[in-house]
């Protein structure tokens, strides 16, 4: 496939949430802006690698897509656990008065 004005247009847009992510990643007030920002850039990668399989047409690239999107998605989920703590600890056992 042939680099189109629009396939130009959404890679640049790509690169512009890239971007932006990694600002609010390295900028951002709180803890929890910076786990999201981590997932918004997963996902931008993720499309990003999509969109490199459609322009060079090769299915290969599908497939580490969607590893690398599962890969991704446990890793913020796992970095997302350890910064807001274990939330265990404030839960009642049975039997236990509060």
């Amino acid at each position: 496939m042939t680099a189109t004005p629009l396939t130009i247009a959404a890679f640049v847009l790509l690169a512009a949430a890239l971007l932006l992510g990694l600002l609010r990643l390295l900028l951002g007030p709180g803890s929890g802006d910076r786990i999201v920002a981590a997932d918004t850039l997963s996902v931008t990668a993720t499309a990003g690698i999509a969109g490199l399989a459609l322009l060079l047409d090769t299915p290969l690239y599908l497939d580490v897509a969607l590893i690398f999107g599962v890969l991704a998605f446990v890793f913020v989920v796992a970095i997302a656990r350890t910064i807001e703590g274990n939330r265990t600890a404030d839960v009642n056992r049975p039997g236990e008065e509060p």
